[in-house]
């Protein structure tokens, strides 16, 4: 079986610049301007960039089942990276939209955050990563303790709201956020599963110990 030593030595670089390909190639057609971006290249950044923030988010939702089925613990340790990849992604999204669509026009930002629903909840789903984000040193997991992980289950409640954001948005073909929504509602439902499963056992045990 794998350790998580010989993990973090053989996997961490090769994981990060996984997750930075994306980006990189976004930044590539941006520079050269190829006609790949489409139309509206500034749209196509932005979709592209919050695409990724949410699979990345979902693939780090997706750890923790994944450790629990085949037993290898050492996968966890790529979770903080690809959840603060998520928050990357999504935060360049906010970004695009900030600067390149509304030019830092506070009173307009502000009335799209206010007045347009698919925009108030995908800002409500950054803000939560953000919360995540600056809490998932070490240090901070330390001091929070329990209420730390109380925090961190919020990343269920930012991932609804990013898909239900993505649907909202998509004017014709919901074909990708269904996608998006039938794989949170697994992850959601084996996790309410193997919480159900976990208590039910230490019930037993409590009844009938050893």
């Amino acid at each position: 079986m794998l350790t998580a030593k010989s993990a973090r030595k053989f996997f961490k670089l090769p994981v990060f610049l996984t997750c930075l390909l994306p980006f990189l190639f976004i930044i590539t057609d941006a520079y050269e301007y190829t006609g790949s971006l489409g139309a509206n290249p500034i749209e196509n950044i932005q979709d592209r960039l919050g695409n990724w923030g949410l699979r990345f988010l979902l693939i780090s939702l997706a750890i923790t089942p994944i450790r629990k089925i085949t037993g290898q613990a050492w996968i966890t340790l790529f979770r903080r990276m690809l959840g603060l990849f998520a928050f990357f992604y999504v935060l360049l999204h906010f970004l695009t939209w900030l600067i390149l669509e509304q030019s830092m026009l506070l009173p307009a930002i502000i009335e799209d955050i206010i007045t347009r629903p698919f925009i108030t909840i995908g800002f409500l789903a950054l803000l939560i990563l953000f919360i995540m984000a600056a809490t998932s040193t070490t240090n901070i997991k330390k001091k929070l303790k329990k209420r730390w992980h109380t925090i961190h289950r919020l990343v269920y409640g930012s991932s609804a709201l990013a898909v239900w954001h993505y649907w909202w948005q998509v004017k014709k073909d919901i074909t990708e956020p269904l996608i998006y929504a039938v794989i949170l509602s697994i992850l959601l439902l084996y996790r309410l599963w193997y919480k159900y499963k976990s208590q039910k056992l230490m019930s037993l045990k409590t009844k009938n110990p050893a």
